[in-house]
């Protein structure tokens, strides 16, 4: 590295600049080639100095600082671990980039896309087609099943699943309950209540009992906050009754529209009606070889209008009543759901029974 040396030349005060190789002064730059003119003030004239020369004692420079910071202690250490390029940036700048936006946009579309699918309404999936295709698979898995008689576990949980289906499209969901459209006649076509499995079970061990349709028949077009509500129960003797429809049991009840879907059932009376004798057995009564009496035409008519009542109410005792839970209405299609009781009931729109 060159060092010049200040001291004045005593020939023409000019400085003398001292080589650290050889250490010979060259003060032929005294002649005044290059040598840049003393101003007034106390100020050093410099000489010029090749290029080469201080590129290379800056090497050494930097390799001597090198050394000496090595060198040092490790506490007096204070080396950059990052260029000053990679600093933390301001906090000004700590706002999302727009391609980590745009990434996290990307990321964020499926769980959207999943949820809305999720909440959609259902009104997308209750299509006309859809509705009457849900409704035929229903009555197709309970078209062999009895009525619910000769079901096994599989089978009713398969039935189960396709009441659900139904239940599902909602019709009249949160809209209060179309007295209007629930007036009339609706037949059972399958259900789980114990209370209507007993009579299945009985006439499959009664060999003369036979248990024909059932219906129920809602009173209560012109009503806006209940009716009567009839279930309506054809049975038969063989032999002696016409077969399935050779009687009727009917059993009364008023019913209150409690919320939306739910309608509380009050019994009010059990009556047998609508007796029709079989063949046999008026033949018995008043054969058709011999002239009919008075008293067998009496006991035939007698027959025909019978009707046995057994009031199930009073003013001493309370009815018995229970919850119903009405989860489906259509034009054609009636599903319910004894509350407490447990059992689903499945009926479809039949003609107005005379």
């Amino acid at each position: 590295m060159p060092c010049y040396d200040f001291r004045k030349s005593p020939r023409n005060n000019i400085p003398a600049v001292e080589s650290e190789a050889d250490g010979t002064s060259r003060s032929e730059a005294a002649n005044g080639k290059g040598v840049a003119k003393r101003n007034t003030s106390r100020s050093v004239d410099v000489l010029p100095v090749p290029r080469a020369t201080l590129r290379g004692s800056s090497n050494r420079t930097e390799e001597k600082l090198e050394t000496m910071a090595l060198a040092a202690p490790s506490s007096l250490r204070r080396l950059p671990t990052t260029p000053p390029q990679a600093r933390s940036p301001p906090a000004a700048s700590l706002r999302c980039s727009r391609p980590m936006r745009e990434r996290r946009l990307r990321l964020r579309q499926p769980l959207v896309a999943a949820a809305a699918a999720a909440a959609a309404p259902l009104a997308a999936s209750s299509s006309p087609a859809d509705t009457e295709r849900r409704k035929h698979e229903l009555l197709r898995l309970v078209q062999e099943t009895r009525r619910g008689f000769a079901t096994g576990p599989e089978q009713r949980a398969a039935i189960e699943e396709a009441v659900v289906a139904v239940e599902e499209l909602g019709a009249g969901e949160g809209v209060p309950l179309d007295l209007a459209a629930l007036d009339g006649t609706w037949r059972l076509c399958y259900t789980s209540a114990s209370d209507v499995l007993v009579l299945f079970e009985a006439a499959e061990r009664l060999p003369l009992l036979q248990v024909g349709q059932i219906y129920q028949k809602f009173e209560c077009k012109d009503q806006s906050d209940g009716g009567i509500v009839r279930n309506v129960v054809r049975w038969s003797i063989k032999n002696l009754l016409e077969d399935q429809e050779g009687a009727t049991l009917l059993v009364s009840a008023k019913f209150d529209v409690l919320s939306k879907r739910n309608i509380f059932l009050q019994f009010e009376e059990v009556a047998v009606e609508n007796i029709k004798i079989s063949e046999q057995l008026q033949a018995l009564i008043a054969p058709a070889i011999l002239p009919r009496s008075f008293l067998s035409l009496q006991i035939l008519q007698f027959i025909k209008t019978f009707r046995a009542q057994v009031p199930v109410s009073g003013p001493e005792r309370r009815s018995p009543g229970g919850l119903y839970y009405l989860s489906y209405l259509d034009c054609d299609m009636l599903l319910g759901r004894s509350v407490g009781g447990g059992g689903v009931f499945i009926f479809t729109r039949a003609q107005p029974l005379l």
